[in-house]
């Protein structure tokens, strides 16, 4: 297959994994957004010197401008993606403000995210404690998953009917609590969240981010994305 030609104006340069969820974010906002980038896509084993040079923190997504600007939080690059352009209004929810948005991602961000990780990787982090399995700190997201579900109550997706920076942002977290023990997950009494989980997991946007790029190899050019 002939590989397409990059656009021949310089590309922002996009860093990713494909399974990090922080990556995810950024590219479903590019995606939403339209903006065009070079994906760089890294095992995360063997992180490049080229982005380590622009982000000693070694953690993806990293996005690197012409101008030499660079930004290495998942949000900013939502954020300013979705700044020059935004078609689906992902920065106009209807339900609530960006602020309000922005409140919940932080909170996806902080304790759920803490406490998803010990939930996932009980030994890494409560091996000092004994404790056979995460469930301990399962158990303590319900009140976060219990308030995403009262959120879709009123609406389909997290703030108002169409899809918003808020429902981006906390999937791919959601997506991954839910991978941690799908049985459990399912036999949750969550029911919106779940088809709400499903919605977006099924979506064009999600399965065109997901996509599976080659690995980047130092001194050549990554993929054009979004492809043409």
């Amino acid at each position: 297959m002939t590989r397409p030609r990059l656009s021949p104006q310089p590309l922002p340069v996009l860093y990713s994994f494909r399974r990090c969820p922080y990556a995810m974010r950024a590219r479903l906002a590019l995606l939403a957004s339209g903006e065009r980038c070079e994906l760089r896509e890294i095992l995360l084993r063997d992180k490049p010197a080229d982005m380590l040079a622009a982000s000693p923190k070694g953690t993806v997504p990293v996005l690197t401008l012409d101008d030499g600007t660079v930004i290495d939080q998942s949000l900013d690059i939502m954020l300013w993606t979705l700044s020059r352009n935004d078609p689906g209004g992902w920065l106009r929810p209807s339900y609530g403000t960006l602020d309000d948005a922005l409140a919940l991602i932080a909170e996806c961000d902080g304790d759920f995210k803490a406490q998803l990780d010990r939930y996932k990787y009980p030994a890494r982090y409560d091996a000092a404690e004994g404790l056979a399995d995460g469930s301990a700190h399962r158990d303590r997201t319900m009140p976060f998953l219990d308030h995403l579900e009262d959120r879709l109550t009123r609406a389909s997706n997290l703030a108002g009917d169409n899809a918003s920076l808020a429902d981006a942002a906390l999937m791919p977290f959601v997506r991954q609590f839910a991978a941690v023990d799908p049985t459990w997950f399912g036999s949750q009494p969550r029911p919106r969240l779940r088809a709400w989980l499903d919605e977006w997991t099924g979506s064009a946007l999600f399965i065109h981010a997901m996509h599976r790029y080659p690995h980047w190899t130092v001194g050549t050019t990554g993929e054009e994305f979004p492809p043409r």
